[in-house]
């Protein structure tokens, strides 16, 4: 794939990368953690790893699923925790002992939790406590065979772990009593893990590292598969972008995104990692307050986040006094950045706000904006290294210039499908292999994207997928309700939110009632935020109920 012109948007770029630079992640992790070993790696709630301590902890994690669990190269191990240090050990430990990575939510209910670990057939979960009262309920149905548990503070040190985890436990009551017979402690899993060795397993680029669920562009929650390959790929490609402004051994980057997020999971994981940076990890950054006051411990030079998030930070009142001196690179992504926000922030941080996008599907990153773009642009970017975007039309036929269409993804960054569901893959892959993206857009005449509408009718809450198919299944599990249809609102927090139409069974159903059942069935973000009652819904001629006609 020939594309010279990449060099007038960002100099020193090339064309292609060399995905096959490293055999598999463990591969390049292994390399990275000898390179910058004496470096910090991860600091969270005042503790910092090195290198060196991830290497060898990571090992241990590793060394216990293969000795002590006995499982296999292959096997799935969900991981159920906010940004910890827990969390990049486990990660990585299961993919030096060849198994796939499975994403987990926390906030997700029972029934989401259930879907997702029985549909992976995950053996294995890591859960932080708080969450663990889920796991209980969703636990019987699904192929968890081995429950490793971790509270919160389990990595800070004496007497610092026993502090925090009894205030969350005891004084701030966050964590639910739960019953789950056999479990072992993440602290034990890591002591049993020196006792033995590891056995390194093959691995080739073409294996599946994460099964990362989303719900794709329709439908119910899907695992896209990623190989240790298109991984890789996405990291190699986004480096080779922000390669002039990024120094080995001398970053840090603020990450507030969760790791499960695949935006977080290579943005800030992966691709500062290959450099060496020290990665700060934001526990919760709905906590805006206690969010600032870590910023003014460091002197960054690097953050992610999505329209929310950053409108959070403009809007507090402590913000405008961080110190900005260090700050190269703020990306946004996960859902479109909007024009006010992306002003605000340049006014106050004197550093453009970039933005990107992408898909779980694509690993995530497919578009960037130049990393030395002076003003916001409204604009998604280019594409990235390796990368070939264009626009179709229904029929899978290119569009002209200046046309809109489907945008379409092609590159070494595309997953391999969707996990054991090759009919869902089939309706999102053209036959010239092309990813569809779901996402109407066009391409401008300097070769830049912006997308204009979604094809389907998918709602994205502060960069997370919500579909309406889900929202209304819940519903009208509800006794009162007959009908029910979903469709997206705009919102000033969180770009979209969730609004729920109903026509009653039972004249006596509040919204009040309906939005309480709603949260019992569905994770916070899903949750209707305004239910509207109908007496009846608009239908086409067949009897499906027309969102648009709502909208």
């Amino acid at each position: 794939m020939d594309r010279p012109w990449l060099k007038s948007y960002q100099p020193g770029v090339p064309a292609l990368i060399d995905e096959k630079q490293f055999s598999s992640l463990p591969d390049f992790l292994e390399q990275t953690f000898q390179k910058f070993a004496t470096k910090p790696a991860f600091h969270n709630m005042g503790k910092t790893l090195s290198y060196a301590e991830i290497d060898r902890l990571s090992n241990q994690f590793a060394c216990y699923l293969q000795n002590d669990l006995k499982l296999s190269r292959g096997d799935r191990v969900a991981i159920m925790m906010p940004n910890l240090l827990q969390y990049p050990i486990a990660l990585f430990g299961i993919l030096r002992a060849g198994m796939i990575v499975v994403n987990c939510n926390p906030l997700y209910t029972p029934r989401e939790l259930e879907h997702q670990l029985k549909d992976s057939g995950s053996k294995a979960i890591v859960i932080v406590a708080n969450f663990a009262k889920t796991l209980e309920t969703a636990l019987a149905k699904t192929d968890i065979k081995h429950v490793i548990v971790t509270e919160i503070g389990d990595l800070l040190g004496f007497p610092k772990k026993y502090i925090v985890n009894a205030v969350i436990k005891h004084v701030k009551k966050m964590v639910p009593h739960y019953s789950i017979p056999k479990t072992i402690s993440f602290s034990d899993a890591l002591r049993l893990g020196q006792t033995t060795s590891l056995s390194k397993p093959v691995l080739k680029i073409d294996d599946i590292a994460f099964l990362q669920y989303t719900g794709g562009t329709t439908g119910v929650s899907k695992g896209a598969i990623l190989t240790h390959g298109n991984i890789m790929a996405n990291m190699l490609q986004a480096k080779a972008w922000i390669q002039f402004l990024i120094r080995d051994g001398e970053e840090i980057i603020i990450t507030p995104l969760p790791l499960y997020h695949i935006f977080s999971l290579t943005a800030n994981c992966l691709i500062f990692n290959s450099v060496g940076a020290l990665n700060v990890l934001i526990t919760n950054p709905r906590d805006m307050d206690g969010f600032v006051k870590e910023l003014n411990k460091w002197k960054f030079s690097a953050i992610t986040g999505v329209n929310t998030l950053f409108n959070g930070l403009i809007h507090n009142e402590g913000f405008k006094n961080v110190d900005f001196s260090h700050l190269k690179v703020a990306l946004g992504g996960g859902m479109a950045v909007q024009r006010a926000v992306a002003e605000k922030w340049k006014e106050i941080t004197k550093v453009p706000l970039i933005e990107a996008y992408g898909l779980t599907e694509t690993s995530p990153a497919a578009c960037i904006n130049p990393m030395n773009l002076k003003e916001y642009n409204g604009l998604i970017g280019v594409p990235l290294p390796s990368t070939d975007v264009v626009i179709k039309d229904d029929d899978g036929k290119d569009v002209d210039q200046g046309l809109t269409g489907e945008i379409c993804i092609k590159g070494p960054q595309v997953m391999k499908g969707y996990w054991n569901r090759s009919d869902e893959t089939a309706k999102v892959m053209t036959s010239d292999g092309y990813f569809r993206s779901g996402d109407i857009g066009y391409m401008n005449e300097d070769g830049y994207f912006k997308i204009v509408d979604r094809k389907k009718d998918m709602i994205l809450v502060s960069g997370f997928n919500v579909y309406p198919n889900e929202i209304e299944d819940v519903a009208v599990m509800h006794p009162k309700v007959l009908e029910a249809a979903a469709i997206a609102v705009p919102d000033e927090r969180s770009g979209e939110v969730p609004k729920l139409f109903i026509v009653k069974k039972d004249s006596s159903l509040t919204e009040k009632e309906m939005i309480d059942f709603c949260k019992l069935n569905l994770t916070g973000y899903k949750v209707p935020r305004h239910v509207e009652f109908r007496s009846e819904l608009p239908k086409s001629n067949v009897g499906k109920i027309l969102r648009k006609e709502l909208r």
